[in-house]
């Protein structure tokens, strides 16, 4: 018993160090947005500023097009979560609940994708969309996650390895097809990990940098991570803007997640490795 308390402290004392480390450069960051430009590099920095400048961020926001920016975000971010969340169920079913020849040998060929880093596949995709028109355009940014990823399809398929046959067998006798025990059985189901995919869908578009660096050449189609480093570049010397930009970028996903971590958390943990 003793020795179990004591590794309990240990790792809480473990925690604490961890968040600390994580969390200080978070409180910098807005603490410099709250700052003049000629005090964020002051020494010893001032964690809290005197006085405050709120008048950062209107200015931040009139200063670049940052809502132009934001909006572009959030129609990315929201149309390629809508086709993660359409897309993974039907594949991630078909790997759990179907019997096929091949299944294990195409779930293998899926995982294996995970494998190929972006930059690899990212010269053919631009050859490919520079053939159909679609450069310069949201669509090379969308239109491939209504075709789900693979760790989405393994999240999903893990988990709905989880659900008992017996509720699959049961609506069969009773006369459903297999869309309708996906639709009316298994999503309800699998509202955790639909949650996790949607977290991870919304976390990698609201962040995603090389993708519209690559294929994004008009400047009022930047999403807000590409804008923001546009701006890093061309306004070198106001960083107490940029760090006011960076600070409403962040609270968005931190906000979501703070909100959702509960179905994120129970999501992840069941999600075995079952067969």
């Amino acid at each position: 018993m003793k020795k179990k308390r004591i590794n309990g402290i240990i790792g809480f004392i473990v925690s604490v160090l961890v968040t600390v480390i994580f969390v200080i450069p978070l409180l910098w960051m807005v603490s410099s947005s709250l700052k003049s430009n000629g005090t964020i590099f002051k020494v010893p920095p001032d964690l809290i500023p005197r006085p405050a400048l709120w008048s950062n961020y209107p200015e931040t926001v009139n200063y670049i097009p940052f809502f132009r920016y934001l909006k572009n975000t959030i129609i990315i971010t929201a149309l390629s979560t809508i086709g993660a969340l359409l897309s993974t169920p039907p594949v991630a079913y078909g790997f759990a609940k179907l019997k096929w020849p091949g299944r294990q040998f195409a779930f293998f060929v899926v995982l294996s994708t995970m494998m190929l880093p972006y930059q690899v596949e990212v010269i053919p995709l631009y050859i490919l969309y520079r053939k159909i028109g679609w450069l310069n355009t949201f669509l090379p940014l969308i239109v491939p996650n209504f075709f789900s990823g693979a760790m989405y399809i393994f999240l999903m398929r893990q988990f709905m390895l989880g659900i008992p046959n017996e509720l699959s067998d049961a609506a069969l006798v009773d006369g459903a097809n297999h869309f309708q025990i996906m639709t009316k059985i298994m999503v309800p189901l699998c509202k955790p990990v639909m949650a996790a995919v949607a977290l991870f869908s919304i976390m990698g578009n609201w962040t995603d940098f090389f993708a519209p660096l690559v294929f994004l050449t008009s400047e009022s189609k930047y999403t807000l991570s590409l804008g923001l480093q546009m701006f890093s570049s061309r306004y070198q010397t106001q960083w107490n803007y940029l760090m006011a930009a960076c600070t409403m970028f962040t609270i968005p996903p931190l906000i979501l997640f703070f909100f959702t971590q509960s179905y994120f958390l129970s999501g992840i943990s069941f999600t075995g490795v079952k067969e």
